[in-house]
């Protein structure tokens, strides 16, 4: 394999989001094996994305429905096409079926978008029978139960939408690997269309090089030197945003009762007017926004709190609290898939009391912080082997090219469902660039 193309429905931002550095993570490992990568997007250009220049990657804004797409893929010919989303590749996959069909198609779902969906949807249905806002807002988390959150998927349009998409891909990533067995027990979805390719919490090698010297001069702070609880998280995605407005209205307040000289600082790119209005001082609920370097806010940080009453794939903040070795509370939703039968390095709790009790717990008890901070590293030592992960991807999408002809003639629904797509898209994408080429100015 020589040349991939990543199409990407945004531009990788490391800094924002979980999804940002998983897409880094890949970019890295892939120019690293020697190949030609050109990331594409059809999104507008954004103030954190990577600088993909430093590791010779070149970047090409594309358009939606538009036929110039289909030759800049037959010119380009690559032998592997990634999509960074299921509708990513409901834009994209049928045009590069049609312009270059021997490109190996990969989907990289980051998280299953149809279990945060539906896991949503459950605890929408239960805020409804509340009587007003405060009693929506004492609510725990969903259950995790596949077998609740399948019957919502399996009725929804966007569970059929996603799982489509990972029929017509030669190869799905999935980052959890309870995703992994929900898709092949609930869903039937065949093994040889699945890989689960982990957070490998890669960096460049500037980055490591940096993260060596810093920790060479001044060692990570200890329980300590360590101040003020931390929540982080990108405001665009929705479980986010509900677990600060969880925070707000129901967790930070007990909290506060019992530590009063404790802030609670919140950290995430792109906070809207709504989330920016809930910065109080007095109450030591600060709304900080983005940063530019998250890992060094974190590793300030005595606890990292992370309520996430719904969401699906695997948590960064998690995984980067860790990595600071800033111990966390979460939910059963914030820690699944993230460390098999190992104990959780913070405290894992389903509702305000038993987060409030787990925080204030782990941030005055010294020997409970330091065990929680020694099982995040083994967390990482052997959940997260970036070698390991890395290795065992590249072995896998070789292996995937090499036996690309024999895996689409068994895939029967995939080829089925590429054809139906196929047709439906190719008319509606000719029917709006036909519009749009009719209303343009002469």
């Amino acid at each position: 394999m020589q040349k991939i193309l990543i199409i990407g429905y945004v531009w990788a931002e490391p800094g924002s989001s979980a999804a940002g550095s998983r897409m880094l993570e890949l970019l890295t490992l892939f120019r690293a094996q020697g190949w030609q990568v050109l990331f594409a997007s059809a999104a507008a250009l954004s103030e954190h994305r990577a600088d993909l220049s430093a590791l010779q990657i070149e970047e090409k804004s594309i358009a939606l429905n538009c036929d110039s797409f289909d030759q800049f893929i037959a010119d380009y010919q690559p032998d592997m096409v990634l999509f960074d989303r299921f509708f990513t590749e409901e834009q994209f996959g049928w045009r590069v079926e049609k312009a270059w069909p021997s490109a190996l198609r990969v989907l990289d779902t980051s998280d299953l978008h149809s279990l945060r969906h539906a896991r949503h949807a459950m605890l929408k249905q239960a805020q409804q029978a509340c009587a007003n806002e405060t009693e929506r807002q004492q609510l725990g988390a969903v259950a995790t139960d596949f077998e609740v959150a399948y019957p919502l998927m399996a009725d929804d349009d966007m569970a059929q939408r996603e799982i489509a998409a990972i029929y017509r891909c030669d190869l799905t990533l999935m980052i959890s690997p309870a995703e992994m067995s929900l898709l092949q027990q609930q869903f039937g979805i065949p093994a040889v269309l699945l890989h689960h390719c982990n957070l490998m919490l890669l960096r460049t090698q500037t980055e490591q090089t940096e993260q060596t010297e810093q920790t060479e001069q001044t060692h990570a702070p200890n329980f300590a030197q360590r101040q003020h609880f931390l929540s982080i998280g990108n405001f665009r995605h929705a479980p986010n945003w509900d677990a600060v407005l969880w925070l707000k209205h129901a967790i930070w307040p007990r909290i506060r009762q019992q530590l009063p000289q404790v802030q609670l600082q919140v950290v995430g790119a792109y906070p809207p007017p709504k989330a920016t209005a809930l910065h109080n001082p007095q109450q030591g609920f600060q709304m900080l926004g983005w940063v530019p370097d998250a890992h060094a806010v974190m590793s300030q940080a005595r606890v990292c709190l992370a309520p996430l009453r719904y969401g699906a794939g695997i948590k960064g903040k998690l995984a980067d609290a860790m990595a600071c070795g800033t111990p966390s509370v979460t939910t059963k939703i914030g820690s699944e898939g993230m460390c098999g039968d190992l104990p959780w390095g913070g405290a894992v709790a389903q509702d305000v009391d038993g987060i409030v009790a787990a925080a204030v717990n782990l941030y005055l008890d010294q020997a409970v912080w330091q065990t929680a901070q020694q099982q995040g590293n083994e967390i990482l030592r052997l959940c997260f082997d970036r070698q390991q992960s890395a290795a065992e991807l590249v072995q896998r999408l070789l292996v995937a090219k090499q036996q690309q002809a024999e895996n689409r003639q068994r895939n029967f629904t995939g080829a089925m469902l590429r054809h139906h797509l196929h047709k439906s898209s190719h008319y509606m994408s000719q029917w709006i660039a036909a519009k749009n080429a009719a209303s343009a100015p002469i």
